[in-house]
């Protein structure tokens, strides 16, 4: 369980997902857009999320590269 630090995320984007208790990797993966969403990211920060997950061969959705 690498911690999301490990992801190339803006402070501001950890910050926002450590206050939803997602404090690692795999807690982010498991989850949909819409759930992101829900949660109050912006699209510009659900892109950035998922770029920085497929930079390490991870999705949203728990899909791997």
């Amino acid at each position: 369980m690498d911690k999301i630090e490990k992801l190339s995320l803006t402070k501001e984007i950890i910050e926002k997902l450590k206050k939803e208790n997602i404090n690692n990797i795999d807690e982010l993966w498991t989850l949909k857009r819409r759930d992101l969403k829900n949660k109050g990211f912006s699209n510009d920060e659900i892109n950035n999320i998922i770029i920085s997950l497929q930079l390490i061969g991870l999705d949203l959705n728990r899909k791997k590269y």
